[in-house]
């Protein structure tokens, strides 16, 4: 055992993966075969060279803290192949350390250090306070035009009739939604692009269409009479328009449980979002870590599922007490260590009670983490029916959605784990339902991501 803090399981290291083919890849480059000149530092780093179809070895090295990644293959994916089965071979002690870095491996580990270096020290030149008050005025005035504008736009549409969208396309909504970019409130235009692509999706959509209209009605005049609304929804709705959140939320040290981790990609294909669900084991509140990859570069943040982490949680205004950013990067591999125990659960009713109450704190969430146990997965008619989660007693139940992170192989993994028996699953519950993420093994307490 080095500086790298405990080791993680195979499964831990797989749960990094973008897809099941870097997945499945991964597990064939996880043995010592193709590798030659692996090592490890007591810092946090193993590196090594992997045979390929190059004319020379590929590059690979991981830095563990992070965990981050860094290899000379062409692969776009993150991590690629390599860095996972480097990480596999670590996970199994078939690296040896501790040993000093190569030049390209310390070259890439000194330049990380050094950038973590330059964020700590924070900003050279001292910040203009009134002028960085007159640039918030100004785009607050902009975000206040754009939400006339748009006010109009809706009633306009109103007027014509909500069922006529479908034969008009989503050109009128997209033209909308970069008039809300010009005027700086990015938030309301993605909320206008979700509109236009409603009108082509599956037989619901004219409820859908309602709801979503409802729900960025209610945003935009939120937003022109934010002045008057009390400063917790205020912070909300600022948020949702998409203006910068303030620093100074609430701060809370905890050991974090990792729950679940999953990616999304923006309907332009421009944007990956990695969500990541902690819970506090001693606070018992959970917290959503947010990362952004750009095209071609998912987002570098990763933490494995079922792994506790000691941290500093810093919680930001405006997100319904979740979203949270961790502080401490350099010490998450050297805290972290298997919980051992699934978390408690609590009953359908309560999950519902738990989702209405943050609606009062932000009318536009549209789901609530929660942990759902003991409860029994119910498969629809021949099992490809709606799907329900009953509590064990049989009193009441909530239907499954596979909305987010959820997938269809993810229910019948459930149900194998239950095998007809009450079991803990953590998830997000929204007005559609529960989309189950991660279930506990009944007997061991170990942790499935489901999917």
């Amino acid at each position: 055992m080095t500086g790298q803090g405990v080791r993680r399981t195979a499964e831990q290291v797989l749960a990094l993966a973008p897809d099941e083919a870097s997945r499945a890849a991964g597990e064939e480059l996880g043995r010592a075969g193709p590798w030659s000149h692996t090592g490890g530092s007591a810092s946090g780093a193993v590196w090594g060279s992997c045979e390929g179809s190059g004319r020379t070895p590929y590059r690979t090295v991981v830095d563990l803290t992070g965990p981050a990644y860094h290899c000379s293959c062409p692969s776009r994916k993150f991590p690629c192949k390599h860095a996972l089965g480097l990480l596999l071979l670590w996970a199994g002690e078939g690296v040896e350390e501790p040993a000093e870095p190569p030049d390209w491996a310390g070259r890439w580990l000194n330049d990380r250090a050094a950038k973590a270096a330059r964020a700590a020290a924070g900003p050279a030149a001292p910040v203009d306070a009134e002028a960085a008050l007159r640039r918030a005025r100004r785009r607050a005035e902009r975000v206040t035009a754009g939400a006339v504008e748009l006010e109009r736009r809706l009633a306009d549409l109103l007027r014509s009739g909500l069922a006529d969208q479908e034969r008009t396309g989503s050109a009128t909504w997209e033209e909308t939604a970069a008039r809300m970019v010009d005027a700086q409130a990015p938030g309301l235009a993605a909320r206008v692009r979700e509109l236009g692509e409603i009108p082509g999706c599956g037989p619901d959509r004219p409820a859908r269409m309602l709801e979503e209209f409802a729900l960025l009605h209610l945003l935009n005049k939120a937003w022109l009479g934010v002045s008057g609304l009390p400063e917790p929804l205020a912070a909300t709705v600022r948020s949702r328009v998409g203006l910068p959140t303030p620093a100074g939320g609430e701060t809370v040290r905890d050991h974090w449980l990792v729950l679940a981790q999953y990616d999304s990609v923006s309907p332009d294909g421009r944007l990956t979002t990695r969500r990541i669900w902690l819970w506090g084991l001693g606070s018992r509140r959970p917290a959503l870590v947010l990362d952004f990859g750009p095209p071609g570069r998912p987002p570098g943040v990763a933490l494995p599922v079922g792994l506790a982490l000691e941290a500093e949680a810093r919680f930001r205004p405006g997100s319904a007490g979740l979203r949270a950013d961790l502080a401490d990067q350099a010490d998450r591999a050297a805290a972290a260590a298997p919980a051992g125990r699934a978390p408690v659960g609590v009953g359908t009713a309560e999950a519902l009670a738990a989702y209405g109450a943050a609606l009062r704190v932000d009318p536009w969430l549209e789901s609530w983490p929660v942990v759902l146990g003991p409860v029994i997965p119910i498969p629809g008619e021949s099992g490809d029916g709606a799907w329900q989660l009953a509590d064990a007693e049989g009193t009441s139940a909530l239907p499954v959605t596979l909305a987010g992170g959820g997938s269809r192989s993810g229910l019948w993994q459930l149900a194998a784990l239950s095998g007809g028996g009450p079991v803990t699953v953590f998830g997000e519950c929204g007005h559609r339902g529960f989309t189950p993420l991660t279930a506990w093994h009944p007997r061991t307490a170990e942790v499935i991501a489901l999917g």
